[in-house]
C-alpha cells in the first residue's frame, strides 16, 4: 500500500475514486435536494444558468443538476461494481475450471469465449436489452454477459501457468478434492490478473451503461445514471443550455479515469516487469 500511494498518480486516482464513493453513499444526505421528489420540483426553475440556488444549474425539469449527478452516480457506480463483480465470480471460476479439467469442456468454453468476444460488446448489450427490457437488474445481466467472457479467458491463461506448479502436485498428492484445489488453491493464486482486469472491466461497465442509457435503451428515467443525465441536456445544447449534459459528462468523465488510474498502478503493483517496460 505505502508503495501504491508513493506514485502520486495513482495516490491521485485512489483519491478521486474515493471521493466519488463517499458521494454516491451519502448522495441522500448531501444533496441539497432529492432531484426525483416530484413534489419538490418546480418547472418555473427549468433550465437555469449555474449559479446562486443551484450551483450547477437545472435541467428541463427543474431539478438541481448537482443533486441529479449526485444521485447519477450512485445508478453508474452499483451496475459497474455489480456487473464486475458477478463477471469476475462466473467468469473466473469458469476459466480456472477449464485449466484445470481440460480436455472437451475446455476446448467447448474457450470456443464460446472466442466467439462471444468476437462481437462488438455494444451489439451484444443491445440485443440482451432490446429482448429484456429496462431496469437495473436487466441491464447488469445484460453487462454479465457481455464481460463474464474476458474473465474466463484471463482466469484460464493465469491458471494454466499456475496448474504445473508444485503446490499444485503437492495438493493432488495428497488426495485432496477437485473442488479443494480449484477454490483454495487454484483460483486465489490465479486472481491478481483478474483483479486488474477486473478494474478495466468495472470503468467499461460503466461507459456501456451510459451508453445504452444515452441511446435510451438502458435504464428507466426513474433510476437516472449518469448516461441519462447526459442524455435529458443534449436537446437543449444548440440552445446554449450546455450545463445539463456538459457537467455529467464530466463527473462520468472522472469517474471513469479514477478507476482506470488505480487500475493501471495495480497492474504494475501485481506484475513488476510492465512498470519497468
Amino acid at each position: 500500500m505505502k508503495e501504491f500511494l508513493s506514485n502520486r498518480i495513482a495516490a491521485t486516482g485512489l483519491a478521486m475514486l474515493m471521493v466519488v464513493i463517499a458521494i454516491a453513499l451519502f448522495a441522500p444526505w448531501i444533496s441539497p435536494q432529492n432531484p426525483y421528489d416530484l413534489g419538490k420540483l418546480d418547472l418555473m426553475d427549468s433550465r437555469l444558468e449555474p449559479g446562486g440556488k443551484y450551483l450547477l444549474g437545472t435541467d428541463g425539469q427543474g431539478r438541481d443538476m448537482l443533486s441529479a449527478i449526485f444521485y447519477g452516480l450512485r445508478v453508474s457506480l452499483l451496475v459497474g461494481a455489480a456487473s464486475g463483480v458477478i463477471a469476475l465470480t462466473l467468469g473466473g471460476l469458469l476459466g480456472v475450471l477449464a485449466a484445470y479439467v481440460g480436455g472437451r469442456f475446455e476446448s467447448i468454453l474457450m470456443r464460446i469465449v472466442d466467439i462471444q468476444l468476437g462481437f462488438p460488446a455494444i451489439l451484444v448489450a443491445l440485443i440482451l436489452i432490446a429482448v429484456l427490457g429496462k431496469g437495473v437488474d436487466k441491464i447488469i445481466f445484460a453487462l454479465v454477459c457481455v464481460q463474464w467472457a474476458y474473465y474466463a479467458r484471463t482466469a484460464r491463461s493465469a491458471a494454466l501457468v499456475e496448474r504445473g506448479k508444485e503446490y499444485m502436485e503437492a495438493a493432488r498428492g495428497l488426495g485432496l478434492s477437485r473442488t479443494r484445489i480449484v477454490l483454495k488453491h487454484l483460483l486465489p493464486n490465479a486472481s491478481p490478473p483478474l483483479i486488474v482486469v477486473g478494474t478495466v472491466q468495472v470503468a467499461h461497465a460503466i461507459a456501456l451503461e451510459a451508453t445504452l442509457s444515452f441511446l435510451g435503451l438502458g435504464l428507466p428515467a426513474t433510476e437516472p445514471s449518469l448516461g441519462l443525465l447526459i442524455a435529458n441536456g443534449y436537446e437543449y445544447l444548440l440552445s446554449g443550455k450546455y450545463w445539463i449534459s456538459m457537467y455529467p459528462g464530466v463527473a462520468l468523465l472522472l469517474t471513469i479515469l479514477a478507476i482506470n488510474l488505480v487500475g493501471d498502478q495495480l497492474r504494475d503493483q501485481l506484475n513488476p516487469r510492465l512498470s519497468r517496460a
